[in-house]
C-alpha cells in the first residue's frame, strides 16, 4: 500500500512535503492580489463626438448608425448606449464572462468600419475610439499646484500633453478619461463686424484652413538629380502657425484698394481649451484629473501600482510647484481587505491547533495535524497558480473555511493510531501500519464526497460562477491535499513522533505534567456529556414517529427561513469611499453648479472633517452625464483604524450627507457608497433599465418613469431611488424654410455651417504649441451666443454677395428635450438606481421594482444590467445547483457504502 511504502522511505515523503510547499511558496510570490477574481463579464466601449449636436442629432446621426452594425458577435450579453447634449456618444458591449476581451474588441472594430462611412464627416474627422475597459474608475490621477502658479487650465494641459498617452501605454490601463481638455487655439468671431465688412463665419474658416497649413515643397537636388549636382537641401515654404498674434494677422479678405481685413478686425485670437463644460478642484485647489478604467480582465493592485510607479517617474519633470495627488483610489480597501482575511486565516490556524490541543490531551499527537496545515495550504496555492487564479477574498475564505476539514483526515489517522496503541500494545510504527490498512479507503472516500459537495458549484455560469469556480476549486483542491498528506506524511509522523504508551493508557496521562489534572476534568466532563446523548439516542431509537415528526418540523421551519431569507449577490463594505451626484433643473449653467459643489465640498471638509482626509469636485459631469448641470464629488475617506467610531463608517458618512443635501433647494444631490464589484457599476444597490418596448416615444417613456419613481418613493421596500440621468430640458427649435434659402439663392452648406460653428463651434484644422500638435476652433465669442436674440446677428452671403439675416428664412420657438438620451438592447431607455431600505435585501428591492414595474402602461418594459444583471441570473441557478450537488453527494454516497439506502439516512 502507498502508506506502507512511505512508512519505509520517511525522507521520501518529506522531500514530497517540502516541494509541496516550495511550489506553494513561489506561487505565493507570483499570484496577482485582488479583491475578487475578474467577475466583470468585459466590456468593448465605442466613443464619438459630435460638436454641437444635440442629443437627439447624436442619437439619429451617430449613435443608432453605430449601434445598428454591432450585430452577429460572440457572447454579446448586452448592449447599452447614450447619446448627450455635450456632442458625446458611447456605446458598451458586454460580453459573457470568459470571452477574450482582444478578439471582442476586434470584432467590435471590424464591425464600427462598416458604419464610418455613413456618420457625419466632423465625426470622422474627430475620430471613433474602440477601448476595452470597465463601467467604473479603477482611481484617479489628479495634478495639483502647491504655490498656485499654474490655474486649473494649465494642469489640464499639462496632464493631457504629457501623462495621458503615457499612462495608456501601462499593462492593465483599458482607458483614460481626462476631466477636462488641453489649450487649443480659439478664434473668437464677432457677428456685427464679420456683417459691416460682407464676411461670413465661413470666410474666416475658409481663410484658417488656406494660411495655417504645413507645405511639403521638397528639395533642392532631389533623386533623381542632373549629373554633377553639389547641393541637397529641404525647401520650406510654410510651417503651422503656433501664436495667437500670428492668427490674428491671417487675411480674410484683401480689397480693391489694397486694404486687408485680418482676423483680428472680426475677432480675437487667444490660447484657450478645447471645451469650457468641466471644471474641476482638490479640495479648495484647481486640479487636473485623469480617471482611469482598468483593462478587462487586468489585476487592479498590479495596475494601480504600475500607475503610481510611472507617476512617480513621471514627476522628476514636474514643473515647480506642482504635485501628484489620488482623489479617488479603490486598491487601499482591496489590500486592508486582503490583509483581514490572511490574519483571520492565522487565527483560524491557531484556533485548530488549541482545538485539537484540548481534546487530544497530547502535544504530540497535535502537532501531526497542525504539521499538515502548512503542507496542504500552500499546496492549494501551487494549484491556484496552475488554474490561473488569483489570490482574493474568495479563494482566501475558502482556505479559511477549508482548515477545519483538511486537518480532520490527520486527525483520524492520528486518533485510529492511539486507539490502536493503547488497545492492543503495538509501537507507534507498527500501530501506524495497521491503522492505515483500516482507514486508507475512509479517507479517500470522505475526500471525494467533501469533495462532490463543492464540485457542482464549478458548473455555474456568469459571473456567478467565476464566483463559485474558484470558491469550490480552491476547496477542493485542499481536501485533496489533505487526503494525499494523511496518505503520505501523516504516517511518517506518527511514527516518528508519537511515543509508545502501555496497554490501556490514558490518554490524558501522556501530555504536559502541569496540565494533566485539566485534562483529566475535560475527559471527565466529556465523556459524561458523550454518555448522555448516547442515552438520547437510544430514547430516540425506541420513539422513531416522535422524533421523526420533531425532525420534520425543524426542516419545515428552516425551509420557512430560507424562502424569508433576504437575498444578495456580495455583501457592501466600507471602501473608504463615498461619491456624490448633482443634478440641478435643466437650464442651470456652470456658475449655478459651481456653487452647489462648493457647498458639497465644504460639508464634507468642515462638518465631516474627522471622517474626511480629501473632497475632490467636479462641475460639468457625473455618472449621469455630462452637462453644465451636473456635479461629481468622490469624498476620500480616513484610514480605517482612524475611524473606528460607527458614525465614521462610510455608509454613516453618507446618510449624514444626505440629510445635509436634502436641504438644498436648488438641486437633488444624492450621496452613495462604490458597489461591491466596481467593474459592475457606479453605486451601491440595483441597476435597473427602464425600456420602451412598445415605440410609445420619449414623453411616454419619462411619464412612465415618473409614475414608477412616484410608486418607488412610497415603497418601504425601497430608498434613494433616482434616475440616472437627466430630465428634459428647455431647447430652442430653429426651424428654417429651406424653400426661401433657394428662392434667396443662399448655399445650403453655408447656411449649416454657419449655425454650427457660431454656437457649437467649428474644429478648424491644427497647430503647434509646446512642440505639440493642438487643435484650432472658430466660435463666436461668448457675448454673442447667450440668448436666442443673437441669432438675428448672424448673416449669410448669397451667390450675388449680398447678406442675408437668418431671419429672413429661419423662425425659432422654444420646446422641451433631453439633453441625455439611453438606449438599452436596442431599445429607448432610461437608467434607474437605487437602493433597498434598512434592513432589506437587494434581492427583496429588485422585485419590489420588478412588480412596481408590472403596473405600467403596457410597451412598457425594463431589463437589469451590472451587478443586478448578474445577481438575477444567479438567482435562476441556484436551485438547479442544490438540486444537482445533493444529486451528486448521493451518488457518491452509494457508491463507498455500496447501498441505497444509507445515503438517504447520511442526507436526512
Amino acid at each position: 500500500m502507498l502508506s506502507r511504502f512511505f512508512l519505509d522511505r520517511p525522507v521520501f515523503a518529506w522531500v514530497i512535503a517540502i516541494v509541496i510547499m516550495l511550489a506553494g511558496g513561489l506561487a505565493i510570490y507570483n499570484l496577482p492580489v485582488a479583491q475578487y477574481p475578474p467577475i466583470a463579464p468585459p466590456s468593448i466601449a465605442i466613443d464619438s463626438f459630435y460638436p454641437g449636436a444635440s442629443a437627439k442629432t447624436v442619437e439619429d446621426s451617430v449613435t443608432q448608425i453605430i449601434e445598428q452594425k454591432m450585430t452577429g458577435f460572440d457572447n454579446m450579453i448586452y448592449m447599452s448606449a447614450t447619446s448627450s447634449s455635450a456632442g458625446s456618444s458611447r456605446i458598451e458591449l458586454t460580453f459573457a464572462p470568459g470571452t477574450d476581451p482582444d478578439l471582442a474588441w476586434s470584432q467590435v472594430q471590424n464591425k464600427l468600419q462598416l458604419a464610418m462611412p455613413s456618420l457625419p464627416d466632423v465625426v470622422q474627422r474627430q475620430g471613433v475610439k474602440v477601448s476595452k475597459s470597465t463601467r467604473n474608475y479603477l482611481l484617479m490621477v489628479g495634478l495639483i499646484s502647491e504655490d498656485g502658479s499654474m490655474d486649473g487650465a494649465d494642469l489640464r494641459d499639462y496632464a493631457l500633453s504629457n501623462i495621458e498617452k503615457v499612462l495608456a501605454r501601462v499593462p492593465g490601463v483599458g482607458e483614460v478619461e481626462a476631466m477636462g481638455s488641453q489649450y487649443a487655439m480659439r478664434v473668437w468671431l464677432n457677428p456685427e463686424r464679420l456683417t459691416d465688412y460682407g464676411l461670413t463665419v465661413a470666410d474666416v474658416v475658409e481663410a484658417l484652413r488656406a494660411y495655417n497649413v504645413e507645405v511639403s515643397a521638397g528639395q533642392f537636388g532631389g533623386a533623381p538629380a542632373i549629373e554633377g549636382q553639389r547641393l541637397n537641401a529641404s525647401v520650406i515654404v510654410q510651417n503651422l502657425l503656433e501664436t495667437p498674434e500670428e492668427f490674428a494677422s491671417i487675411p480674410v479678405r484683401t480689397n480693391a484698394d489694397g486694404s486687408v481685413v485680418r482676423i483680428a478686425d472680426v475677432g480675437r485670437t487667444e490660447l484657450g481649451t478645447e471645451f469650457y463644460d468641466i471644471d474641476s478642484s482638490y479640495n479648495y485647489v484647481p486640479n487636473a484629473v485623469l480617471a482611469i478604467r482598468q483593462a478587462p480582465g487586468a489585476n487592479a493592485l498590479d495596475t494601480a501600482d504600475a500607475i503610481k510607479a510611472k507617476m512617480e517617474e513621471l514627476s522628476r519633470y514636474f514643473p515647480a510647484g506642482m504635485k501628484v495627488v489620488y482623489p479617488y483610489d479603490t486598491t487601499p480597501f482591496i489590500e486592508v481587505a486582503i490583509e483581514e482575511v490572511v490574519r483571520t486565516l492565522f487565527e483560524a490556524i491557531v484556533l485548530v491547533f488549541l482545538v485539537m490541543y484540548l481534546f487530544m490531551g497530547n502535544i504530540r499527537a497535535t502537532l501531526i495535524p497542525t504539521i499538515a496545515v502548512p503542507v496542504v495550504l500552500l499546496g492549494t496555492f501551487a494549484i491556484l497558480g496552475l488554474f490561473g487564479f488569483s489570490i482574493n477574498m474568495l479563494t482566501m475564505f475558502a482556505m479559511v473555511l477549508a482548515i477545519g476539514l483538511l486537518v480532520d483526515d490527520a486527525i483520524v489517522v492520528v486518533e485510529n493510531v492511539e486507539r490502536i496503541m493503547n488497545e492492543e500494545g503495538l509501537s507507534p510504527r507498527e500501530a501506524t501500519a495497521r491503522s492505515m490498512d483500516q482507514i486508507t479507503s475512509a479517507l479517500i472516500g470522505i475526500g471525494l464526497v467533501l469533495s462532490a459537495v463543492f464540485g457542482p458549484m464549478a458548473a455555474m455560469s456568469g459571473s456567478t460562477g467565476v464566483i463559485y469556480r474558484q470558491f469550490s476549486l480552491t476547496i477542493i483542491s485542499a481536501m485533496m491535499l489533505s487526503v494525499l498528506v494523511a496518505l503520505i506524511l501523516t504516517p511518517v509522523l506518527c511514527a516518528s513522533l508519537l511515543k509508545p504508551v502501555p496497554k490501556g493508557h490514558e490518554p490524558a496521562e501522556t501530555g504536559v505534567w502541569l496540565l494533566r489534572p485539566f485534562f483529566r476534568w475535560f475527559d471527565r466532563v466529556f465523556f459524561r456529556t458523550r454518555d448522555l446523548y448516547v442515552m438520547q439516542v437510544g430514547r430516540a431509537l425506541h420513539r422513531p414517529l416522535r422524533y421523526l415528526l420533531i425532525y420534520g418540523l425543524i426542516v419545515a421551519g428552516l425551509a420557512v427561513l430560507f424562502r424569508r431569507m433576504p437575498t444578495g449577490y456580495l455583501p457592501d463594505e466600507d471602501q473608504g469611499i463615498v461619491a456624490v451626484q448633482a443634478i440641478l433643473p435643466g437650464n442651470a449653467t456652470m456658475e449655478m453648479t459651481t456653487e452647489v459643489m462648493n457647498k458639497v465640498r465644504e460639508h464634507f471638509l468642515t462638518e465631516q472633517k474627522d471622517a474626511v482626509e480629501s473632497c475632490m469636485v467636479v462641475s460639468g459631469m457625473s455618472i449621469a452625464g455630462q452637462g453644465q448641470n451636473m456635479g461629481m464629488a468622490y469624498v476620500k475617506l480616513r484610514d480605517w483604524k482612524l475611524r473606528d467610531r460607527p458614525e465614521l463608517k462610510a455608509a454613516a458618512v453618507a446618510r449624514t450627507a444626505m440629510r445635509k443635501f436634502s436641504q438644498f433647494r436648488e438641486a437633488m444631490v444624492f450621496a452613495f457608497t462604490p458597489p461591491a464589484v466596481l467593474e459592475l457599476g457606479t453605486a451601491k444597490g440595483f441597476d435597473f433599465q427602464l425600456q420602451d418596448r412598445g415605440g410609445l416615444g420619449h414623453d411616454a417613456l419619462m411619464a412612465a418613469r415618473n409614475q414608477l419613481l412616484g410608486m418607488a418613493a412610497q415603497d418601504p421596500r425601497l430608498t434613494n431611488v433616482r434616475p440616472n440621468g437627466m430630465d428634459d430640458v428647455p431647447e430652442y427649435r430653429l426651424d428654417v424654410d429651406w424653400a426661401r434659402v433657394g428662392a434667396m439663392d443662399l448655399p445650403i452648406s453655408m447656411v449649416h455651417n454657419t449655425i454650427s460653428a457660431s454656437f457649437g463651434g467649428a474644429y478648424v484644422n491644427d497647430f503647434i504649441q509646446g512642440g505639440r500638435v493642438k487643435r484650432v476652433y472658430a466660435q463666436a465669442d461668448a457675448p454673442y451666443r447667450m440668448l436666442p436674440g443673437d441669432i438675428e446677428k448672424l448673416y449669410v452671403r448669397n451667390k450675388a454677395q449680398e447678406m442675408v439675416p437668418f431671419t429672413a428664412f429661419a423662425t425659432g420657438r422654444w420646446t422641451t428635450g433631453s439633453p441625455k438620451l439611453e438606449r438599452y438592447n436596442a431599445f429607448p431607455s432610461i437608467n434607474i438606481q437605487g437602493e433597498p431600505a434598512p434592513g432589506r435585501s437587494s434581492g427583496e428591492a429588485m422585485q419590489a421594482m420588478e412588480e412596481l414595474v408590472a403596473k405600467l402602461p403596457q410597451g412598457i418594459g425594463y431589463d437589469w444590467t451590472g451587478l443586478s444583471y448578474q445577481e438575477r441570473l444567479a438567482g435562476t441557478q441556484t436551485g438547479i445547483l442544490y438540486t444537482f450537488s445533493i444529486l451528486v453527494i448521493f451518488l457518491c454516497l452509494a457508491a463507498l457504502y455500496e447501498s441505497w439506502p444509507v445515503p438517504i439516512s447520511i442526507l436526512l
